[in-house]
């Protein structure tokens, strides 16, 4: 890759001559077959190696969390009623808290070791389908008792069997499929496999495992149609058709100090916006009482106090480790249906690997970083077996979308020095 090297006019690689704060600017000086690119033909600021400034990082990281919170949510959420847990939302918490710390864990896994790409680990759908026909078999069957709110004592030995025994049995069903992952990725079968992989095998792959979550999906929307749709609109109108507007934003330099620069806000942050202001509509329909306060009513779900006793009965810090409910145990038809998911999670994310290596303007992923992609994720099955999700990981797709759309992650050079080239051998070599 040729490129010019700019003259060092602009001390801030972020900031153009009119002031305004671009995340363009990474197109500067860029050369294909001899041609300088337009800064718009690529919207990509940052490289792989290159490190954003600290306060970008922490909004992008929170928008790359809210990104992913629907999924890892939705996994323990869904798996609540199978658990007989549907009655306790302290102990759903308690899921929650350990799926985030278990994904933050494997992401940094991924990043450091596996693909070596920009690309977040989490809970994955693929897992829920054998896991919920596993615990609707008549042996994990939940008593009668236990679906019914008024006849629950969460903290009851007797009920806290009931919940822990089915989960340490998908912690064991996880942790022995999670090995049959490692092995095909680090024994190089999955690069070998990879001739029979393509489109035509992702693309049905990834529609059957979302096929049978569509009733779920489907219900948490149903909580009020109106938010739902508000988020979805509010987030495609600003990473759609407002992503050229620029605001002005305060901005501190070393030499101008405290002053005000332009910066494409919706473009950065789709999501992030769209979030908090369905939250804070539905906070303001909350304290006008806009939103029924009837626990049956229609809405009633949408309202940002219907989870507060959760919030006072549970730990300020918790911190999740292995075995936490007890010894898992396996049996063999929790593990072949496991297995299953996890065939369903391979192929899923090696789509995913080379959606995210074009998104960020990467190289293919070569057959050897596949493997070790993969590998890492059996790893990461096998801790969140081991910390108890009652799900395994996988590289989350949502994620990847969200670089597409506010194309804020790859290739940047500084204005005054040479470009930042692309690194193979660093990133998924």
């Amino acid at each position: 890759m040729n490129s010019a090297i700019p003259t060092c006019e602009n001390p801030n690689p972020l900031q153009r001559g009119d002031g305004v704060l671009s995340s363009h600017e990474g197109d500067k000086g860029r050369k294909k077959d001899g041609q300088l690119k337009s800064p718009s033909s690529s919207h990509l600021a940052y490289g792989i190696l290159d490190i954003p400034p600290w306060y970008l990082c922490i909004f992008l990281g929170i928008q790359h969390f809210l990104t992913a919170l629907g999924g890892l949510v939705a996994v323990p959420l869904i798996l609540a009623k199978g658990l007989c847990l549907q009655h306790d939302p302290l102990t759903q918490s308690y899921l929650i808290s350990t799926i985030f710390f278990v994904s933050g864990i494997c992401t940094l896994l991924q990043v450091f070791l596996g693909i070596r790409l920009p690309i977040l680990q989490g809970g994955t759908f693929a897992f829920l389908g054998p896991s919920l026909a596993m615990l609707s078999l008549p042996t994990w069957t939940c008593p009668t008792w236990t679906l019914n709110a008024s006849q629950v004592n969460t903290s009851s030995p007797e009920f806290t069997e009931e919940w822990q025994k089915r989960i340490r049995e998908l912690q064991g069903a996880v942790m022995v499929a999670s090995c049959v992952q490692m092995l095909v990725g680090f024994s190089g079968l999955i690069g070998f496999l990879m001739r029979f992989i393509g489109p035509l095998t992702i693309a049905p792959t990834i529609s059957l495992v979302a096929l049978p979550l569509f009733d779920s999906a489907g219900d948490d929307a149903g909580i009020h149609w109106g938010i739902a749709a508000t988020t979805i609109f509010l987030i495609v109108l600003f990473s759609q058709y407002l992503k050229n507007i620029a605001v002005p934003v305060p901005v501190y330099g070393r030499e101008k100090k405290c002053h005000t620069s332009k910066f494409h806000l919706f473009q950065v942050f789709p999501v992030l916006l769209g979030l908090c202001i369905s939250w804070l509509l539905c906070f303001v329909l909350t304290i006008t009482e806009a939103l029924p306060s009837a626990p049956t009513a229609y809405g009633y779900l949408a309202r940002t106090d219907t989870k507060g006793n959760v919030l006072s009965q549970a730990p300020w810090f918790r911190f999740p480790y292995p075995g936490q409910w007890g010894l898992p145990t396996i049996s063999l038809a929790g593990v072949f249906g496991i297995i299953a998911g996890v065939i369903s999670s391979m192929v899923e994310s090696i789509g995913d690997y080379y959606a995210c290596a074009r998104l960020v303007g990467a190289p293919p992923p070569p057959k050897h970083a596949i493997n070790r992609g993969i590998g890492i994720e059996g790893l990461g099955c096998l801790l969140a077996g081991a910390w108890g999700t009652g799900n395994g990981t996988t590289s989350y797709s949502e994620n990847v979308g969200a670089l597409g759309i506010t194309k804020w992650i790859l290739f940047s050079q500084c204005a005054c020095g040479p470009p930042v080239l692309f690194s193979p051998s660093r990133t998924t070599a």
